[in-house]
């Protein structure tokens, strides 16, 4: 599906009955790395899996992306598809906007599922170092992101068992625009931190961590989910940053057991 929302063109998907589930990837990617869970709720829930402005099949826009403007497109898809309150899972990048969501429209979350992401500003150096990916993109393309980015997407087990994984989103990747690319990674570079929210979050939250994510360690997820009250903590085995693929199925289990209880 296509809409134009907040003065973009948005590809979504929204399929199933019931509660709805909105997912919202991480960078550089696409909803594509949640099909194994939408293929999995779908059945029990209504599943809206948007591509972000920049990403996969949605419009690319020039400008900064700010993590507030990315909540607005996503508060727009909801009263569009008049879906809310929903539960909001929101992966790395999607994490960060998560949060802006959380802040800026907490009426329309239900429940938040935080996926391999943190609530803390980037440091000096991390605002250096996406502004110096961000200026290779504009130079070299997609190419020169996923290069850098990719080796740490995987735990190293699955980078050796699993070539045509990897390539997969390799694919998924280079088709991110330009503009997606420098947009996404100033915006995340300027995004204020989260950790002044985190005591605040009154709604049911599961926080998820590949137990071997190169990006985000184990150890912040695990920090992440006691700083926020009544938080729950899931740890998926033989998984880096993207456990959603790497290991799908213990990551839909705990979702589940969440889901229900809420």
């Amino acid at each position: 599906m296509i809409a134009t929302l907040n003065g973009v063109r948005l590809s979504f998907i929204d399929e199933g009955q019931g509660q709805t589930i909105l997912f919202v990837h991480g960078f550089p990617l696409s909803r594509a790395i949640w099909q194994p869970q939408i293929e999995a709720f779908v059945q029990n829930y209504r599943v809206i899996a948007p591509d972000l402005r920049g990403h996969g099949e949605s419009s690319a826009p020039a400008g900064v992306y700010a993590m507030a403007t990315l909540a607005e497109d996503l508060q727009a898809l909801v009263a569009e598809r008049q879906c809310g309150p929903v539960v909001l899972v929101g992966h790395s990048m999607g994490g960060y906007i998560s949060f802006a969501f959380y802040r800026k429209f907490p009426q329309s979350v239900r429940a938040l599922v935080l996926f391999c992401t943190r609530a803390i500003a980037d440091s000096a150096e991390g605002k250096m170092a996406r502004e110096n990916l961000a200026q290779r993109s504009e130079q070299e393309g997609a190419a020169a992101v996923a290069a850098q980015m990719l080796p740490k997407m995987f735990a190293p087990a699955t980078a050796i068992a699993r070539p045509a994984l990897v390539e997969s989103v390799r694919t998924v990747m280079l088709a991110t625009s330009i503009n997606g690319l420098t947009g996404s990674l100033r915006g995340m570079a300027a995004r204020p931190s989260a950790l002044d929210l985190l005591p605040h979050i009154t709604v049911p939250t599961l926080v998820i961590a590949g137990e071997n994510d190169l990006i985000v360690p184990a150890s912040e997820s695990a920090a992440l989910a006691e700083a926020i009250p009544q938080a729950q903590l899931a740890m998926i085995p033989r998984a880096g940053h993207l456990a959603s693929l790497e290991n799908a199925a213990a990551v839909i289990v705990p979702m589940q057991e969440f889901l229900e209880k809420i």
